[in-house]
């Protein structure tokens, strides 16, 4: 069967990179293999009560909107924009292939099945069969390896006996148990613990397992609609920061200081940023927690005890053991995003997978040459430590330094439901103010994140 693309994995970023394919070509034709039985990547696997951590306004695809584009009332998300639960996602994502994707008469879907890079067959994973694709273009949407708890044992020992789940199982406790330990420091492990606070748990009865602290970006900062020019404003005053601050500490201390960066504790300094985002009265409830035990990664939960990097804690069989430690975003090598007739869909935007993989089709269709797309298209990978936030603020600016110099892309990206940090409306006197005295500041700033960088580069080679 020929076919111009064949997207292998029908998740987020595979579907966002199909849909943009399909809405600005003609006849072009589509094959989507998945090993999962409906599309929506890891939303299949992941926990019942999960929620999007960006809003729903620039999450899924560029041709249909995601949500009512309502600001919430209650919770502790009140007065932002509404975050899609996972069962909405993946309804939302069911419509997108039943309702837009097949009726198009351009794509074939392939679900339980599996792409064998060494044959180029696709495989069914129910019978077998092996069928041949001749495609002019191969995207991989895998490459970013999302994965989530219930997809993999724990990678440490549990005695035979404990009762050790992952956050899946939340939902399924039947009888209270003596106390909870979250393992897990990722902001999965953040979800569990609000959870259980959410159900009345006391916060005396949850210990929060936390190898690494973690700065928060707050989400209050990063909402788009209504809230676009408050978000544009903090997005612009990083750059001021940066160029006056004098160190890599002094940095963070100032991001804190505005309200862009958030943690847990003031007594801990995060060794960990992943674009976890935190309201404000998400993080109050997190400080109830007292019991947050910063011994290390778990190494194995014994009968009596549970066995630490650094220390021991003890346990016992009726505690209920929540395991939050797979590597939701792991972090890989940047390679070449167009490479031949491969596609490798990575992030040109900072912790924005489905705008990147959107952008990056768009590229594939508006551009000649694998030089200039590349040029575009240059990766941002995932950030883990602290100190990656300033690699994915130089990285992101570079991009978006080339991309304000074509009007073309500018017009796209105002466009474009995904990116939330453009828009069509002409700035109020205020903004313009406020973007015109970054023009003073961008160029010191991305000289001091380049030193910053070479600092950080010579420290990891001497270590």
């Amino acid at each position: 069967m020929d076919t111009d693309y064949l997207i292998v994995g029908a998740g987020a970023m595979g579907m966002a990179f199909a849909d943009t394919i399909l809405t600005e070509t003609e006849g072009t034709t589509i094959t989507i293999v998945d090993r999962h039985s409906r599309p929506g990547g890891h939303w299949n696997d992941a926990y019942p009560f999960v929620r999007l951590h960006q809003p729903s306004a620039f999450y899924g695809v560029n041709s249909r909107p995601l949500g009512d584009d309502l600001i919430d009332a209650v919770g502790w998300n009140a007065g932002m924009y509404e975050l899609a639960s996972g069962a909405e996602v993946l309804a939302y994502y069911d419509h997108l292939m039943h309702r837009d994707f097949l009726p198009s008469g351009r794509v074939t879907y392939l679900p339980m099945s599996e792409y064998d890079p060494l044959t180029g067959d696709v495989v069914s994973l129910t019978t077998g069969a092996r069928s041949t694709h001749s495609a002019s273009t191969l995207v991989d949407a895998t490459y970013m390896k999302v994965s989530v708890p219930s997809q993999r044992p724990p990678v440490y020992a549990v005695a035979e006996g404990m009762h050790c789940v992952p956050i899946n199982d939340l939902p399924k406790i039947e009888r209270p148990a003596d106390g909870y330990v979250v393992i897990g420091a990722g902001k999965t492990g953040a979800d569990a613990c609000l959870w259980l606070l959410q159900q009345g748990v006391d916060p005396d009865d949850i210990r929060w397992v936390a190898p690494r602290d973690s700065w928060y970006l707050d989400r209050a900062g990063i909402q788009p609609g209504t809230f676009f020019e408050g978000t544009a404003k903090r997005f612009v005053s990083q750059y001021r920061h940066i160029a006056a601050s004098d160190s890599i500490p002094d940095l963070f201390r100032r991001l804190e200081d505005d309200g862009l960066l958030v943690r847990l504790t003031t007594d801990v300094e995060p060794t960990m940023y992943r674009c976890s985002t935190m309201t404000r009265a998400e993080l109050e409830q997190l400080r109830r927690l007292k019991n947050v035990v910063r011994l290390g990664r778990v190494r194995r939960i014994d009968a009596t005890e549970i066995v630490l990097d650094d220390g021991t804690m003890p346990t016992s069989a009726d505690t209920a053991h929540i395991d939050c430690t797979a590597d939701g975003l792991e972090r890989r090598a940047a390679v070449p995003v167009f490479d031949g007739n491969r596609i490798t869909l990575q992030t040109v935007r900072h912790c924005q997978q489905v705008f990147s993989a959107a952008f990056i089709a768009h590229c594939d269709v508006a551009y000649d040459t694998e030089q200039a797309k590349n040029d575009l298209c240059g990766v941002v990978p995932h950030p883990d430590s602290a100190n990656d936030w300033i690699r994915t603020a130089y990285g992101a600016s570079l991009n978006s330094g080339r991309w304000g110099a074509d009007a073309d892309l500018q017009a796209w990206l105002a466009e474009s439901r995904l990116d939330g940090f453009t828009s069509t409306e002409p700035p109020s006197d205020e903004l313009m103010t406020v973007m015109m005295g970054a023009l003073d500041t961008a160029e010191p700033a991305l000289a001091k994140l380049e030193q910053y960088i070479a600092e950080l580069d010579a420290a990891d080679e001497s270590s």
